[in-house]
């Protein structure tokens, strides 16, 4: 199954939950907003200073700008969504913001500072679990390039409860995905597998 079909497959899937549940956590198929609100912590680590510039790949309604807003960072942000569905949830979410800060269209993408994605790799439906690892290879290709400074990723981890997981999602093996970063993309690399999620977030320095 090619890049392009599972990228379209997921924008269907995430356009669903965003039609059912609005601009909300459960409209990007988060749980809660708590829980959103701690991936977003574990990911702007990679922000070793600020002021910076922030790709969120993946932004959904752009809650990650709510996020920066409420804890007063210095970040200058901007969103990119495959989903035009999000898109517009996110300029109508924060209508009083430059409708420029939210795009849908790749190849209007420049770099920036570091780049972040939350919850993009999590959702493999009918794919193979092989299949869907060489689509995070690209997504996770694709950060790299578009990050000057640092990029971070989360993902499901394969450690989780056997007995809690789900077939449409795809649970990764964290030491796989550190030995990937490290060897292929920088020596600057963290692991963060200490917060009360069944996942994981990987930090990768430039």
């Amino acid at each position: 199954m090619s890049y392009t079909r599972l990228r379209e497959q997921a924008s269907r899937y995430y356009t669903s939950k965003v039609v059912e549940h609005g601009a909300t956590a459960r409209g990007v198929d988060w749980n809660s907003e708590d829980s959103q609100r701690l991936r977003f912590e574990q990911l702007l680590q990679v922000c070793r200073r600020q002021p910076c510039s922030l790709l969120d790949y993946g932004c959904g309604y752009g809650a990650l700008l709510d996020h920066i807003e409420q804890q007063g960072l210095r970040i200058d942000y901007r969103g990119y969504d495959c989903a035009p569905a999000m898109i517009a949830r996110a300029i109508a979410a924060h209508a009083d913001h430059p409708v420029s800060l939210f795009e849908s269209d790749e190849e209007q993408l420049s770099p920036a500072d570091y780049v972040v994605a939350s919850g993009l790799l999590n959702v493999k439906l009918e794919a193979s679990d092989d299949a869907w690892h060489e689509y995070m290879v690209k997504v996770v290709e694709r950060l790299a390039a578009l990050s000057r400074d640092g990029f971070a990723f989360n993902a499901l981890s394969l450690y989780s409860d056997p007995d809690r997981r789900q077939r449409h999602l795809h649970y990764a093996d964290p030491l796989q995905w550190f030995d990937h970063c490290k060897r292929r993309i920088s020596r600057a690399v963290t692991l963060l597998h200490d917060y009360p999620l069944f996942e994981f977030t990987i930090l990768v320095r430039h």
